[in-house]
C-alpha cells in the first residue's frame, strides 16, 4: 500500500522548502523540479490524484527578478500557471493551499507599511506575475491562504546573506543600495508560521508575514558584516547609481497586524533572526 502524506511542499529545494523539510520531516512529501513539473497541468492532475493531501504549501516560484524582464514566459509559467494548476484541483480533491507571494506586488510609493487591503501595483514582470498568480488562486480556490513576504534569506541556497559574506571574505568592495526599504526575513521564521497555521485554525485570505523592523539593503549588508565580525568596505549607493533590468519598489515594508491578531503570534526582529542564521552559517 502506498504511503499517504498529509502535506505536499512544492519548490522543496529552495530556501523556504528546505526549512519546511526540517520542521515537517516525514509528515510531508517534498516535490522539487526533479519530482514533478508543476507547470504541466496533466502531470499535476495525475500526481495529485495519486496521493492524498490535506494541504499543499506552494513555495515554487520564478524569483530571478532581473532575468524575468527577458524570460517573461518562463516567469509566468512558474508564478501564474503553477498556482492555477494546483487551484483547479483543490475543490475536487479537497485540499487547502498555502501559497507564498511577495512584497513586490506593490509599487513602493507608500511611506507607511502595506496592509493586505492595499491595492497591488507591481513595477516588474516578476511582481506582475506573482500578482496574477494570487488572483488566479483566489478565483479558483477562494479559501486558500496567500502569504506575502519579502527579502527572504536562510542558511540554504543562494541569497543576499551568503553573497555578502562571500564578498566580505574575499575583501571585495561592496556597493549596496541604500534607498530601497523593506524587512529582511529569515525563511525559518516563515516556515515556523506556516507549520503553525497548518496545525492551528484555518483562515483563508491574504496575510503579510515578514520579520519585525525596517532596513535598507545597505543596513542589511552592514548588519551581516557586524554579525560575522568581518571588516569590509560597504558603500551605500542610490537606486539610480545601481542600475538593474527590473524596477524594485522603493518601500515594501509589510504591516503584520492581521497575521498577529489572527494567530496570536510574536514575530522576532530581523536582526535577532539574522544572528540565528549566522550562527548556523558559522558552524
Amino acid at each position: 500500500m502506498e504511503e499517504e502524506y498529509r502535506i505536499l511542499v512544492t519548490g522543496a529545494d529552495g530556501q523556504l522548502g528546505s526549512e519546511l523539510r526540517r520542521l515537517l520531516g516525514d509528515r510531508a512529501l517534498y516535490a522539487g523540479r526533479s519530482v514533478l513539473d508543476l507547470t504541466d497541468a496533466d502531470a499535476v492532475g495525475a500526481f495529485m490524484r495519486k496521493h492524498r493531501f490535506a494541504y499543499v504549501v506552494n513555495c515554487a516560484a520564478y524569483t530571478a527578478v532581473d532575468r524575468a524582464e527577458e524570460e517573461k514566459l518562463q516567469c509566468a509559467a512558474a508564478n501564474v500557471d503553477i498556482p492555477e494548476n494546483l487551484a483547479r484541483l483543490a475543490d475536487e480533491l479537497d485540499y487547502r493551499i498555502i501559497h507564498v507571494s511577495t512584497d513586490y506586488v506593490f509599487d513602493g510609493r507608500s511611506c507607511v507599511p502595506y496592509t493586505e487591503a492595499d491595492k497591488p501595483s507591481p513595477v516588474s514582470v516578476y511582481g506582475a506575475t506573482k500578482r496574477k498568480g494570487e488572483t488566479a488562486l483566489l478565483g479558483l480556490a477562494p479559501t486558500s491562504m496567500i502569504i506575502r513576504t519579502g527579502w527572504l534569506y536562510s542558511s540554504h541556497s543562494r541569497n543576499f546573506v551568503k553573497t555578502i559574506l562571500g564578498k566580505l571574505r574575499e575583501g571585495a568592495t561592496i556597493r549596496v543600495v541604500c534607498d530601497q526599504i523593506g524587512t529582511p526575513t529569515y525563511a525559518a521564521d516563515l516556515a515556523a508560521f506556516i507549520v503553525m497555521a497548518i496545525d492551528s485554525h484555518w483562515t483563508g485570505g491574504i496575510f503579510n508575514f515578514s520579520d519585525e523592523g525596517v532596513a535598507s539593503w545597505y543596513d542589511f549588508a552592514v548588519a551581516i558584516a557586524e554579525e560575522a565580525g568581518l571588516d569590509g568596505k560597504i558603500i551605500p549607493v542610490t537606486t539610480k547609481e545601481y542600475v538593474t533590468a527590473a524596477a524594485r519598489p522603493q518601500y515594501s515594508v509589510l504591516d503584520k497586524t492581521k497575521v498577529k491578531a489572527t494567530y496570536g503570534i510574536t514575530i522576532p526582529h530581523w536582526r535577532t533572526s539574522l544572528r540565528a542564521c549566522m550562527n548556523i552559517l558559522e558552524l
